[in-house]
């Protein structure tokens, strides 16, 4: 068979004419209130022609059609927390008789550029960006773009688009709930640096540690992986020197999948669950029932997030009032055997 013809894309037109492809995106959408040279434009339209470029949806958008298409930009594919709060989202976009799109921040990403090709060429009517790592280039992007947009479990100050739950609550009912049953030493396993939630979830787990008057509230940072949990509980429970046992009774996670980390490391480092350490996930998800033993969590209205911020942005999109949400429903404790009273010193439970 002949091989299929590569199509042109957005940044070969902006290589070929010397710009950059926001540049390229205006001037073939016909912005006039763009302040370019008839040089570069004339250089742009010229470049296109000889590529043989063809705009998507942007020249519906152009003619002022709507898409009906959504889309959501998550951090992995991977995290089980994020299938929820999709799952909220396509089913609320369905309601508005939208079509819910899902595209994957992935390390790279800026290499192909292709979430900034969905807002710049128009294929979407408005962005659910669920991720977006600190200087991601999305966020210029998105500074200069018409796109309706919304900030979804994560915010960006004064944005006044951004769609959040109580996150600080999640670390106060999973400290009450190993304070209360006796627990005076808890370590915490945040999620990577610079991520608005867990800084949130950080932060409340700190200062409501020094607000109980716990002995000791150490915190270890690791990815939001299984790989993760591990390490930094490994990191938690390492003896002081001269010493034999864990510096903490209990460990509190950032996420699911760090819980399933961290629980195996306990049984690595011979300890038992939750004879010896008490273990609490962030997140409720089916597994952490058929765990062993099943996980306490503490669990978040993630389908109601995703739900609200389709809520959020459709409204956007008609030009109706907006501002930053928070979602009312609280976080709540899901009790099951990872956790139990804290062993005396040579004891049990």
């Amino acid at each position: 068979m002949p091989e299929q013809p590569v199509r042109a894309r957005l940044v070969d037109v902006a290589h070929a004419a010397g710009v950059s492809k926001a540049t390229v995106s205006k001037v073939l959408n016909g912005r006039e209130d763009l302040m370019v040279r008839p040089e570069t434009r004339r250089r742009v339209h010229e470049a296109a022609e000889a590529l043989g470029y063809r705009p998507h949806s942007g020249a519906r958008a152009l003619a002022g059609a709507s898409t009906h298409a959504l889309a959501l930009l998550i951090p992995a594919l991977d995290n089980p927390t994020y299938v929820t709060i999709a799952r909220g989202a396509y089913q609320r976009a369905r309601e508005l008789g939208y079509l819910s799109l899902l595209a994957e921040d992935f390390d790279g990403q800026e290499a192909d550029d292709s979430f900034n090709d969905l807002v710049q060429e128009s294929r979407v009517d408005g962005l659910l960006i669920a991720s977006a790592r600190p200087g991601h280039p999305l966020l210029e992007t998105l500074s200069h773009s018409r796109v309706p947009h919304v900030f979804l479990n994560r915010s960006v100050e004064g944005s006044g688009r951004n769609v959040t739950m109580d996150v600080a609550r999640s670390s106060v009912t999973a400290l009450d709930h190993l304070y209360g049953l006796g627990h005076r030493s808890v370590g915490h396993i945040a999620g990577p640096a610079g991520i608005t939630p867990s800084e949130v979830r950080k932060e409340a787990f700190l200062h409501h540690a020094g607000a109980l008057g716990l002995d000791a509230a150490p915190v270890a940072s690791g990815d939001f992986t299984e790989d993760g949990g591990g390490a930094a509980a490994r990191e938690l429970l390492r003896p002081a020197a001269g010493g034999t046992r864990p510096p903490v009774t209990a460990l509190y996670t950032s996420s699911l999948a760090q819980a399933i980390g961290a629980m195996a490391a306990i049984r690595e480092l011979g300890l038992r669950i939750p004879e010896d350490i008490s273990v609490v996930g962030n997140d409720d998800l089916p597994v952490a029932a058929h765990l062993h033993p099943p996980l306490t969590t503490v669990a978040m209205p993630l389908y109601e997030l995703g739900t609200a911020a389709v809520d959020a942005l459709v409204a956007t999109i008609e030009n109706r009032p907006t501002g930053d949400v928070v979602v009312p429903t609280e976080p709540r404790l899901v009790l099951r055997g990872s956790t139990a009273g804290p062993a005396e010193p040579g004891g049990t439970p």
